[in-house]
């Protein structure tokens, strides 16, 4: 009987292919697991990347001229991901710099959510009645080009101190609306075991602190990082939520599933933010199997954002109307655990916005006509 659940677990994984090593394919296994060793190796010019890809001459123009406004970084592991030849790719598109972000549009802004007026205490964002923002790390394991915190991320000179980060625990400690903390950077999770445990260690210690979150891309751009040793750690601080961002279903790989099955198998809930990036994954077919493999995965799709407007993005955004269409080709045709909030984080520090597609038709006294998901009409009667 065992070895039957056990082959069957194993069926699930098998639709996971391991990620491709691409010209790493004589690193040892062991420096090739080793999310140190991929973090060292980081791709951050591009001369290294064009032994990775044929880069384009527009993509190399990106890198040279953008350096300053956002560096460039990307892990072995995910630049093995793309196609060389293709600069459409969707996996390529994320990591390596375009001619687009050196447009700066007139209505984008360096800090479109206003992050830094709501911030109450250094890397405090205190915004939401019971909820707050901690900025922990200016520092990714890949600096992804439709990032939203440029202005932060890829500076050290954003980095955060013991003593900031103990000024924003004293922060939460002395405003017991605080119930709910998402951790965030930067990524946390490129902080060393020690460090990530001791920031969660000191928020779980506060009594009125009941929720914790951490947002994460490792999960997506270094797996290799969720750890037996990290998931241990923080495995005493519970409740503690994982919400990670996966954008194409070629980032669901072997690895991934394996490190999303470490987290679920320890009692971490997983959830997923999709961000809706044109030429990426604009697409209904794209987004429903990416919503299928994460729920394989046991993650939830619980977001998918519109571009937020920050500056040298807009090559990404996609209108409105796109995000709906997506939401009406998951709402009725796949399980409600694949669909999940399309939202606007509003710009100037609003919040965020759910958008929903119209499914009240119209109202006849006491009578609502409805709209189902094919479009075909019912009449609920309501109360007197």
């Amino acid at each position: 009987m065992k070895e039957r659940l056990q082959t069957e677990a194993s069926s699930v994984l098998d639709r996971f292919p391991p990620a491709p090593r691409g010209p790493w394919s004589g690193v040892a296994d062991a420096d090739w697991n080793d999310w140190r060793w991929q973090f060292r190796h980081r791709i951050k010019t591009a001369e290294a990347l064009a032994e990775v890809v044929r880069l384009t001459a527009d993509e190399a123009r990106a890198i040279r001229e953008g350096a300053d406004r956002f560096r460039l970084a990307v892990t072995p592991y995910y630049a093995a991901l793309m196609d060389p030849d293709d600069p459409a790719c969707p996996i390529r598109r994320q990591g390596v710099p375009g001619t687009g972000e050196l447009a700066i549009s007139p209505f984008e802004m360096e800090d479109p959510l206003a992050e830094e007026r709501d911030m109450r205490a250094p890397g405090v964002t205190h915004r939401y009645p019971d909820r707050v923002l901690f900025y922990v790390s200016p520092t990714c394991a890949m600096y992804c080009r439709h990032c939203t915190r440029k202005r932060k991320v890829s500076r050290s000179d954003t980095a955060m101190t013991d003593a900031e980060i103990g000024q924003g625990i004293a922060y939460v400690r002395a405003h017991p609306e605080v119930r709910d903390i998402v951790i965030s950077g930067g990524d946390p999770l490129t902080l060393d075991d020690d460090r990530v445990e001791r920031i969660v260690a000191r928020l779980r210690a506060i009594p009125h602190v009941e929720i914790l979150r951490i947002g994460t891309r490792v999960p997506v751009t270094l797996p290799q990082r969720i750890t037996p040793g990290l998931v241990a750690r923080l495995r005493a601080y519970q409740p503690l939520y994982v919400n990670t961002h996966f954008n194409h279903p070629r980032e669901c790989t072997r690895e991934a599933f394996q490190a999303c099955a470490l987290l679920a198998d320890a009692g971490f809930p997983l959830g997923n933010q999709m961000v809706l990036l044109r030429g990426v994954n604009d697409d209904p077919a794209v987004v429903k199997a990416l919503n299928h493999r994460l729920l394989m995965m046991r993650v939830k799709p619980y977001y998918i954002y519109l571009c937020d407007m920050a500056q040298g993005i807009s090559h990404f955004r996609t209108t409105l109307a796109k995000g709906l269409e997506i939401l009406e080709s998951l709402r009725g045709w796949t399980s409600g655990l694949a669909v999940p909030y399309l939202v606007v984080d509003a710009p100037g520090g609003g919040g965020k916005i759910p958008i929903l597609p119209e499914y009240v038709v119209r109202r006849e006294g006491n009578r609502v006509v409805l709209r189902n998901y094919q479009h075909r009409e019912f009449v609920y009667p309501e109360p007197d």
